[in-house]
């Protein structure tokens, strides 16, 4: 599938647009359909169990579902998956493999832990996705090694998404490491900086949380 798919939750908004392109398909995740407007995006559908929308909100959404049933999916609130595990489950039906999500964190911080689970959920389903916001963006690294251009600056942190990860490599940063055994009760990666350089960080077995701050 070409083209990315585009999810808007209702977190933290920290931009003021985005770009969508014509071959992207773009989600809100309940009360991420008012961030819509803000960011002048379209929603191809809206998906949600709409408990946490004000009264006007939950209007719109009625009078939504009569222009337009096929771009709504109400779920029910009492359910397994969050409403963003629903909206990256969609994604993967069609066959998107490339997920960006905006206003994914913030606000209550056991729902930007659970997004950051839901990155790992895309990784064992043969996607990739991006927590992004105005300030920087968090992915999720599993066996892989991932590159970053020497103009990048700001500061990255890993976290052993697991018990441990194994065989973490940092290279041409300011703290590296080689082959070194991450564990999910030592913050050792925390606050490195990038140094103009080109920068590589690879995990041989395990998973990372990478988050990035510009």
């Amino acid at each position: 599938m070409s083209g990315k798919c585009i999810v808007i939750g209702a977190g933290d908004l920290t931009m003021g647009e985005i770009t969508v392109e014509e071959e992207d398909y773009c989600i809100a995740v309940d009360g991420g359909l008012s961030y819509c407007g803000i960011l002048g995006v379209e929603p191809d559908v809206i998906i949600g169990d709409f408990d946490s929308l004000s009264e006007k909100e939950k209007e719109a959404i009625a009078q939504l579902k009569e222009q337009i049933p096929e771009r709504i999916m109400e779920l029910t609130p009492e359910k397994d998956d969050t409403d963003m595990l629903m909206a990256l489950k969609h994604g993967l039906k069609l066959g998107y493999q490339d997920f960006r999500i905006y206003a994914g964190t913030g606000g209550r911080f056991d729902h930007t832990f659970a997004n950051i689970q839901c990155l790992l959920y895309l990784k064992n389903h043969g996607a990739t996705g991006y927590l992004l916001d105005g300030t920087g963006m968090i992915l999720v690294l599993q066996n892989e090694s991932v590159q970053f251009q020497k103009s990048m600056e700001g500061y990255l942190s890993l976290f052993s998404l697991g018990k441990q990860a194994n065989g973490v490599t940092i290279q041409g940063m300011k703290y590296p490491l080689n082959h070194y055994t991450m564990t999910n009760d030592f913050p050792i990666g925390i606050s490195n900086e990038f140094i103009g350089e080109s920068a590589t960080i690879s995990v041989e077995d395990g998973e990372l949380v990478c988050m990035i701050m510009y």
